[in-house]
């Protein structure tokens, strides 16, 4: 993405009428079942209240009225963990490769920053999802700890999960 680029992406709150393409972009990524640790048969309204769980706040990423990712910022733990942000990402198929998920990335931790959150931490991102890994180590995130063989991939069998976490001051 260029920073021309950058520029038309819009990230703002996630509203009501954003269901169906928020739902457009989680479902094929739930369906292949080979970055999130959910159900691949999770029906739509489980994704989006687990995507929507109480306490989070939900933005997606649009273009010309059109959103191509989403995200959301929740704390991490309850009350003493709660100043420790934890976030997913998920960017349209169509718009992958085009600095989509790194501008959600950036727009979290501002945003994060701004809400008072002082780290944020990836507490399962899968091994094999190498652009993500790459791009959450890019943007500052150090791999604190391997889980071995904690996801099971549909295609690749059991595989490593990892911790990843950065602090926001």
């Amino acid at each position: 993405m260029t920073s021309s680029d950058a520029r038309e992406v819009k990230i703002r709150p996630a509203t009501a009428t954003d269901a169906d393409a928020v739902w457009s972009i989680l479902e094929p990524i739930v369906r292949a079942g080979e970055t999130y640790a959910l159900p691949r048969d999770l029906a739509r309204a489980d994704v989006l209240a687990w995507w929507h769980a109480p306490g989070t706040e939900v933005f997606v990423a649009e273009e010309g009225g059109a959103v191509l990712g989403t995200y959301f910022i929740r704390p991490n733990q309850l009350g003493p963990g709660s100043h420790v942000a934890n976030c997913g990402y998920a960017t349209a198929q169509a718009s992958t490769g085009r600095g989509i998920a790194r501008a959600m990335c950036a727009h979290s931790l501002e945003h994060g920053r701004g809400r008072g959150y002082r780290a944020m931490q990836f507490n399962f991102v899968i091994s094999t999802n190498v652009p993500a890994v790459h791009l959450w180590t890019s943007m500052g995130f150090e791999t604190l700890c391997r889980l071995p063989g904690a996801f099971q991939h549909p295609a690749l069998g059991f595989v490593d999960a990892l911790v990843m976490f950065r602090t926001l001051s």
